[in-house]
């Protein structure tokens, strides 16, 4: 899993917390503690997928454009980190039976890890996560 994933889901929680109110990618940024170019590529992505809108100019910034609870992760992992699980293999030897197979041995297996992923992601919403951060921050 890449961390656009966890860029996504800190800005649409931040977003959400926010309730309507426009939040910059400076700000979103602060609270994710990342480079803001960062931020403003995994926007960018959600922008175009409408997820949130944004607001040109002085006074501008992003906002949802969908509702908390319809966002769910799985949606938002296949977005951005779809085929991550898999690893990136080293040349083996070719030569070497366990070398010339092990990369199409495992697909089936982190194929099927991430299918199960996302099959639990798909339970937990934008909302979820919300009310989670809030339920702790008043502990």
């Amino acid at each position: 899993m890449n961390s656009d994933f966890v860029i996504a889901v800190h800005s649409l929680t931040y977003l959400a917390h926010l309730e309507g109110k426009l939040a910059t990618s400076d700000t979103i940024a602060r609270s994710v503690s990342v480079h803001p170019v960062r931020v403003r590529n995994v926007l960018s992505l959600l922008r175009k997928h409408g997820y949130i809108r944004s607001k040109e100019g002085a006074g501008g910034g992003f906002t949802m454009s969908r509702s908390p609870g319809e966002v769910t992760l799985d949606e938002l992992y296949r977005l951005t980190s779809e085929g991550s699980v898999k690893p990136k293999w080293p040349n083996p030897n070719p030569q070497c039976v366990i070398g010339a197979n092990i990369e199409s041995a495992m697909d089936g297996i982190f194929t099927d890890a991430e299918r199960q992923m996302e099959r639990y992601f798909e339970r937990y919403t934008i909302a979820d996560v919300l009310n989670t951060v809030h339920e702790r921050a008043s502990r």
